[in-house]
C-alpha cells in the first residue's frame, strides 16, 4: 500500500531567504529555528519521515508544522511559525476596572468624613467594592494591580 505523500510546500524566494536567515541567526530561539528547518526541508521536496530523521524530531512534529504552515498562509512569517495561543484563566478585571482602581489609588482617601493620610490595600479594596468598581477584590489583588502600574499609594509624599 503506497504511503500518502504530503502536499508540497512551495516557498517564495523571499520566504526561503527569511527562513534561512532565521536558521542561521544565533539569537533565534531554537524552537523557531527547528520549525524553519522543517519548512525548508518540505520546500526542498523531502517527505515527513525523511525530514523527521534528518532533524531528529518526531514525525508528528513535522506533520504539525507542515499543516500549520499551510493553514496560516495569510499570516506573516513570524506568526506562521509561532505557537498556537494557549488556553488560560481569563482576566479577572477588565481594563476599565483596572483604570478605575488606579484612579482610586491616586485620590486622597476619605472615609466617613475623616481624611486618611494614605491608602492601605484593605482600604482600597473596601472602597473599590463600595463604589461599585468591582464586585469583590482582595487586598492582595489591589497590591498586584498597583505593582504592575508601578504605584505605591502607601508611600505618598504629603
Amino acid at each position: 500500500m503506497p504511503l500518502c505523500t504530503p502536499d508540497p510546500i512551495l516557498l517564495t524566494d523571499r520566504e526561503r531567504i527569511r527562513l534561512q536567515a532565521l536558521v542561521r541567526q544565533h539569537k533565534t530561539p531554537q524552537q523557531l529555528a527547528a520549525r524553519a528547518r522543517i519548512i525548508l526541508e518540505a520546500d526542498a521536496g523531502r517527505g515527513v519521515s525523511e525530514t523527521a530523521a534528518a532533524l531528529q524530531v518526531s514525525r508528528s512534529l513535522v506533520q504539525r508544522w507542515r499543516r500549520r504552515w499551510r493553514e496560516r498562509a495569510d499570516q506573516p512569517l513570524e506568526q506562521r511559525l509561532s505557537d498556537a495561543p494557549r488556553p488560560g484563566t481569563p482576566a479577572t478585571f477588565t481594563p476599565e476596572q483596572i483604570c478605575a482602581l488606579i484612579a482610586l489609588a491616586c485620590e486622597m482617601p476619605v472615609r466617613e468624613g475623616v481624611t486618611l493620610t494614605r491608602w492601605t490595600y484593605p482600604d482600597l479594596a473596601a472602597e473599590a467594592i463600595a463604589r461599585g468598581i468591582v464586585e469583590r477584590i482582595s487586598p492582595h489583588s489591589i497590591g498586584r494591580v498597583l505593582r504592575e502600574a508601578d504605584l505605591k499609594p502607601h508611600r505618598v509624599e504629603g
